[in-house]
């Protein structure tokens, strides 16, 4: 009897938590009873969500993906219609069924991701986006290419960027960063963003004397993890 005395006091908790994410945040319910045991593990400041839900369509969410809880966080957290192009794994990871369940998902492919006039069509019809970037502050020319395209498709869909980092994340057990990075036990979290911007926006606040689109976005990127913006010559992809 105390046991299931026990059991219903922990659901009813998690109930009225998910009930007051979901007024506090602007979630569905089913998006916060997914969270919940996100918050109370990771005690994450989630004060910046309510800003990201006001943003005006078209919209592209660009996530610094450090580890394997961002899609899962951002599938919470980001409005119910919004699509995230996911990586390999994370499209794949049996863990995170529940979680894509609760919004539309395509697996990431190069290909279809820089030349997509399907990806420019949904955001111009009032759309959002969700694309996780690799968690590189120095990324070679290969790996700039994605910056290249997502700038790309931004400029050519007039949507605003919304940068989004998680504070915390690569020191998680679910960190991505190489086995050097520190991990801590449950560290507290926070979800920083910037105010969005076009990317024709981006280009006219860069240092950068003549900045191409995608090193204005990469610049803007950089600033959402607290470094500063780079002040030396346009990087080029290969």
């Amino acid at each position: 009897m105390i046991a299931i005395i026990l059991v219903g006091a922990l659901l009813a908790l998690w109930l009225a938590t998910a009930l007051y994410s979901r007024l506090r945040l602007g979630i569905n319910m089913h998006q916060a009873l997914l969270y919940v045991p996100f918050k109370a593990l990771f005690r994450i400041d989630d004060r910046a969500v309510r800003q990201v839900h006001a943003v005006e369509f078209p919209v592209i969410y660009a996530v610094w993906h450090q580890s394997r809880l961002e899609p899962a966080l951002m599938l919470a957290l980001l409005p119910h219609d919004t699509l995230h192009i996911l990586d390999n794994a994370s499209s794949r990871a049996w863990w995170l069924d529940p979680w894509r369940a609760l919004g539309r998902t395509i697996a990431f492919n190069t290909h279809h991701v820089f030349v997509s006039r399907r990806l420019v069509r949904r955001l111009k019809g009032n759309g959002r986006l969700a694309v996780y970037l690799p968690d590189d502050a120095s990324p070679d020319p290969k790996s700039f290419r994605l910056f290249r395209a997502i700038a790309r498709i931004a400029a050519k869909a007039g949507a605003r960027v919304v940068p989004i980092h998680v504070d915390g994340a690569r020191h998680t057990a679910f960190s991505l960063a190489p086995p050097d990075v520190e991990r801590r036990v449950l560290p507290n979290l926070r979800v920083s963003t910037l105010a969005p911007m076009t990317i024709t926006e981006m280009v006219d606040h860069s240092s950068l004397e003549k900045p191409m689109a995608a090193n204005a976005f990469f610049a803007r990127m950089l600033q959402a993890r607290g470094e500063p913006a780079p002040i030396a010559e346009n990087r080029t992809a290969a």
